[in-house]
């Protein structure tokens, strides 16, 4: 069974993002707070590591693990060149609801799913994840739930379906709305709204005009 942090405790919250960045180092599984729904996390750069996310939540490589930073300025990092309207919408809406589809450079060593060439990015607005992700780099990030069941708000509803999966588990206390990020794919001529989510549709056209959705 998984070690279950209090992360509203500054010293529970130390030792778990200690315990939490070990076992991704090692290739394990971790359950944590985002500002929208609970994930289950890995090492991005272990395939393995994401293989045995995807199967823990029962999901094919048809819909690849999204990729969470813990700073912006990461992005740059992962893609030749970030596109205009990228860097646009994270400026306006980092951290936050927003993850942004980008061609990721060809030099990576992961494999996300059948991703295409591309990759799905957000920097969330919860201090515990940014802080795991400055210590790991970029995780490989899905909803902490059995594919087709509801997402997890707390981390007792992730502990009861993903919990035998995870090495350690970061409970940053109940996610206010069980609201998904939205999508947006900034890899064509115009950007393309894939998922309406917790970024709604009309404020991204106030500083993307041309959205599509």
């Amino acid at each position: 069974m998984a070690d279950l942090y209090d992360c509203t405790d500054p010293e529970a919250r130390a030792a778990g993002v200690d315990a939490a960045a070990a076992a991704i180092g090692r290739g394990e599984l971790v359950l944590l707070p985002t500002d929208t729904v609970y994930g289950v996390g890995a090492d991005a750069f272990a395939p393995p590591a994401v293989a045995a996310l995807l199967a823990a939540k029962n999901r094919g490589r048809a819909m690849p693990v999204p990729v969470l930073i813990g700073e912006a300025s990461t992005l740059g990092g992962l893609t030749l060149s970030v596109p205009r309207v990228a860097t646009r919408l994270a400026e306006a809406f980092w951290p936050g609801g927003l993850t942004l589809v980008v061609e990721h450079a060809p030099s990576l060593a992961w494999d996300l799913g059948d991703a295409e060439g591309t990759v799905a990015v957000r920097l969330p607005d919860d201090d515990v994840a940014r802080e795991l992700l400055r210590r790991t780099g970029p995780l490989a990030v899905s909803s902490a739930n059995r594919s087709g069941r509801p997402a997890a708000t707390t981390a007792e509803e992730a502990v009861a379906q993903l919990g035998e999966h995870a090495a350690v588990v970061l409970d940053g206390g109940p996610r206010a709305e069980a609201v998904p990020s939205t999508i947006v794919d900034c890899t064509g001529p115009v950007p393309r709204v894939l998922r309406v989510g917790a970024v709604p549709v009309d404020r991204l056209r106030e500083v993307v005009p041309d959205l599509t959705d």
